[in-house]
């Protein structure tokens, strides 16, 4: 059964940094990409940073150069690493994997099919 665990949200001040982390467990494919996704109050879910097995990444604009997206060697850790974070970085954030298809390292919800229950990040000016 595959499983997606996310850590090390909190509360963290303005201006501040995070490391979140993501184990990604019982899946034994080479196959895989994986993104973070970030949901805030009453808005849509927006990917923050997405990569695949072979270590490339893709951000979108807005994300870019605030956060960086890592796996560990044995490719079944995730992290996300952000800095200078600001009140409207307040939501909760969601690790995404690909798997059993194509790797492909969207930015599209919609292309993952497996999904972390969220980890709460707040940010207070």
């Amino acid at each position: 059964q595959v499983q997606l665990v996310e850590s090390g949200g909190g509360s963290v001040q303005a201006g501040g940094s995070l490391r979140l982390s993501c184990i990604l467990s019982g899946y034994t494919g080479i196959s895989r990409c994986l993104a973070w996704f970030v949901q805030a109050p009453g808005k849509e879910r927006e990917a923050v940073a997405a990569i695949c097995r072979d270590g490339t990444t893709t951000y979108p604009d807005s994300m870019k150069g605030r956060v960086t997206i890592s796996l560990d060697n044995a490719k079944t850790s995730l992290y996300l690493q952000m800095s200078s974070l600001k009140p409207e970085d307040t939501a909760v954030y969601y690790c995404a994997a690909r798997l059993y298809k194509v790797p492909v390292r969207s930015l599209n919800a919609d292309d993952y099919n497996y999904w972390g229950q969220g980890t709460q990040v707040t940010v207070s000016s």
